[in-house]
């Protein structure tokens, strides 16, 4: 491993040594306002350095969060300036993703005629990096302009596909479903090109498990919350970017329960980590199998490309428990609710 790769590894496992510990948790959870939950972040964290120009007293909430992102996403892209053989690689999952999140904000947003929201929460430091028009998207009326707007980008292959129903309203679920698994199948092919040996074998693990865990969790949102019939769910599975077997994919989406689904997969190799990770409710089960895989490669690997993959998951973590800490601040939740949905 060449000077610069331990470089890589080395600069992560220190900025993760500067996460949140539980002594820091419990002390937010004893926080009274988010003025406060904002004094300490700025006095006893890595968070510092970010918050520390900012009047606790007058930010907004919304504010807040974005320049949580924007320090996270500086953090991972600090990484990414090493050289690495999948870094820029890498860097582009991270604005793929936060570009998707965004396209699918703007659709549910068009589904309740309420796009003029858009352009308040749209995260300003993606601008110098996303091939998205935000401008055009933000002023677009109806999924036609919409379209235009994304005619020049990679996406518009995608979505051109999709049309609204006879009551103007989108599939936002299965546009979901394509958009990421986009960003799946372009970061599987990075890893397949761009490494060899373990280093291969390390990261097509930790992306396929987490797909895996993935499809598990929308087969039961599917059948819960949308009563979707098998063959329906199982259309809208990507088996190709899964460690799951089709076959298996299509008992979870025969299954009669959700019972039945969680047994089905805690069977598989995969699937095994359930009865592990202290989940609370089953939309909580994919982040936390997200973290513990990648607790454990950002302290055992060896391979520089793992390790960084690891610590953006981590900080994804971290920041996802620190807005669960302000909102549950915010709104006066019972501290034993808000710390059951903290991830660490």
């Amino acid at each position: 491993m060449s000077a610069t790769s331990y470089a890589v590894s080395a600069k992560a496992r220190a900025k993760y040594g500067r996460f949140l510990t539980d002594r820091d948790y419990t002390s937010i959870l004893a926080c009274q306002s988010v003025a406060e939950v904002m004094v300490y972040l700025k006095s006893h964290t890595h968070f510092a350095s970010v918050l520390s120009d900012v009047n606790e007293r007058d930010v907004h909430r919304g504010r807040l969060e974005q320049m949580l992102r924007q320090y996270l996403f500086n953090e991972f892209d600090s990484l990414c300036r090493y050289d690495s053989s999948v870094s820029s690689g890498f860097s582009r999952y991270i604005v793929e993703k936060i570009e998707t999140e965004q396209i699918i904000r703007f659709l549910v947003l068009l589904n309740s005629n309420s796009t003029e929201k858009f352009i308040f929460q749209f995260p300003a430091f993606l601008s110098k990096h996303t091939e998205l028009d935000v401008n055009r998207l933000a002023n677009a009326h109806g999924f036609d302009e919409f379209l235009d707007s994304l005619q020049h980008t990679s996406y518009y292959e995608i979505l051109k596909g999709f049309t609204p129903d006879d009551k103007g309203r989108l599939p936002i679920s299965d546009i979901e479903n394509a958009l990421y698994g986009r960003i799946t199948k372009n970061v599987l092919e990075l890893i397949s090109k761009k490494t060899k040996g373990s280093e291969r074998r390390e990261l097509m693990s930790i992306f396929k498990t987490i797909n895996d865990y993935s499809i598990f969790s929308r087969i039961l949102r599917l059948k819960k919350y949308y009563h979707l019939s098998s063959e329906v769910i199982r259309a809208n599975m990507m088996p190709e970017y899964s460690s799951l077997s089709p076959k298996l994919i299509d008992r979870m989406c025969q299954a009669q329960s959700s019972a039945e689904v969680f047994q089905i997969m805690q069977n598989t190799g995969s699937g095994r980590m359930i009865g592990k990770i202290g989940y609370k409710y089953a939309g909580d089960i994919s982040p936390r199998v997200q973290y513990r895989l990648a607790k454990k490669n950002i302290r055992f690997s060896n391979n520089p490309s793992v390790v960084m993959v690891s610590f953006m998951f981590l900080s994804e973590t971290e920041l996802m428990n620190v807005i669960s800490l302000i909102e549950g601040i915010r709104y006066r939740l019972d501290p034993k609710i808000i710390k059951s949905l903290i991830i660490h």
